[in-house]
């Protein structure tokens, strides 16, 4: 049977702090506390609480250097993505380098078998990671080329919001300029429908914004590193310059913030799981971790669903923030992601509280 979409289309989505709504979803109809969030001053509309798609492109080699992640069930993802749009959850971030087009395609088979029309969703995808046979991945041309490839994977007719995956626009940045200008040629032809930078660095974006100018930034951010978008950071500062939105990527750290990795028992992640190599997982890394997760669990609960919505309303509570996008694999995992949603703000001793107790 199918599972119908929420009750809104083409972009009549609430805007922000509307809530709670009604759905209508395969077990009938639910009053979820979803709250939406617009994306910098355009009239686009996203769920406080999104979902990215990096993990559904499984493992994956990239210039020979390992970017992907275990492989996932697809029968799991369906199913989590069921759950998701049951509770309001309207927009799902996706990129060209997820399991190079494994991820967008996945995507795509999910809607259709849920009888999900995607038109009825914000869709995300990203070029600049994967250069193919180009001399750099911001060449016009392939900007191009993987725009199309990425309409093909999703099967659609325009990507709702289409970033630049990073800040590198080649030697003094020779690629930016003709990058910008091909991006605004794919809004003018209606191929795209809001623009993104997503960076890793404060002088990325600094360096970018003026030129591209859109009207969504994506990086990092967590209850561990809060840098980007912590009130009066230079990146905040920016983002209020120019009116824009935030997506944060990583707002667990990849479940570490869940306290679900065992010090003495450090995951043995497999070969082209981008985790492998990353000192965080490691027994030192962990084991200086522990102590801090005990205390935020002694404030905020012991369960997974606790660490979460502690987590994920930490940066929902920062100024310019749009939504999280917390990776997924299954339904647990968006359960308990949507936990957030059910829980009271944070209050300002609980945001002193964390800070104090993680940086």
């Amino acid at each position: 049977m199918g599972c119908p979409g929420p009750l809104f289309k083409n972009g009549a989505i609430p805007s922000r702090g509307v809530a709670p709504l009604t759905f209508i979803g395969a077990t009938g109809i639910t009053i979820i506390p979803m709250n939406y969030r617009k994306l910098g001053t355009t009239d686009v509309s996203v769920s406080e609480i999104s979902l990215g798609c990096w993990t559904m492109g499984g493992l994956n080699w990239v210039n020979g250097r390992a970017n992907g992640w275990a492989e996932v069930d697809e029968e799991e993802v369906v199913s989590a993505i069921r759950i998701a749009v049951d509770a309001g959850v309207n927009h799902f971030d996706n990129a060209d380098v997820y399991g190079n087009g494994r991820a967008e395609r996945m995507l795509a088979r999910a809607f259709d078998r849920l009888g999900l029309d995607s038109e009825d969703y914000v869709i995300a995808t990203k070029v600049g990671h994967f250069p193919g046979t180009a001399e750099h991945a911001y060449l016009p041309a392939h900007i191009r080329h993987q725009c199309e490839q990425s309409l093909i994977n999703l099967k659609r007719d325009h990507i709702d919001l289409y970033y630049f995956h990073h800040g590198d626009f080649g030697p003094e940045d020779r690629y930016l300029h003709e990058a910008a200008a091909t991006m605004d040629a794919l809004v003018r032809e209606g191929k795209v429908r809001v623009k993104g930078q997503s960076a890793y660095s404060v002088g990325d974006f600094e360096k970018s914004v003026p030129v591209v100018r859109p009207q969504v930034l994506q990086s990092w951010a967590s209850a561990l590193d809060d840098q980007f978008v912590r009130p009066g950071s230079p990146l905040s500062r920016l983002m209020e310059e120019h009116q824009l939105s935030f997506v944060a990527f990583g707002p667990l750290v990849q479940g570490l913030l869940l306290d679900k990795f065992d010090p003495e028992n450090p995951p043995p992640f497999d070969e082209g799981d981008h985790r492998r190599d990353n000192e965080r997982f490691r027994t030192e890394s962990l084991r200086a971790l522990k102590p801090k997760l005990q205390t935020l669990k002694g404030r905020f609960g012991s369960t997974s669903e606790d660490m979460a919505a502690m987590a994920l309303n930490y940066l929902l509570g920062q100024p310019r923030v749009a939504c999280v996008i917390p990776g997924f694999r299954n339904e647990r995992q968006v359960r308990c992601n949507l936990a957030a949603m059910e829980r009271p703000p944070l209050s300002q001793e609980d945001f002193d509280f964390i800070r104090t107790t993680l940086q």
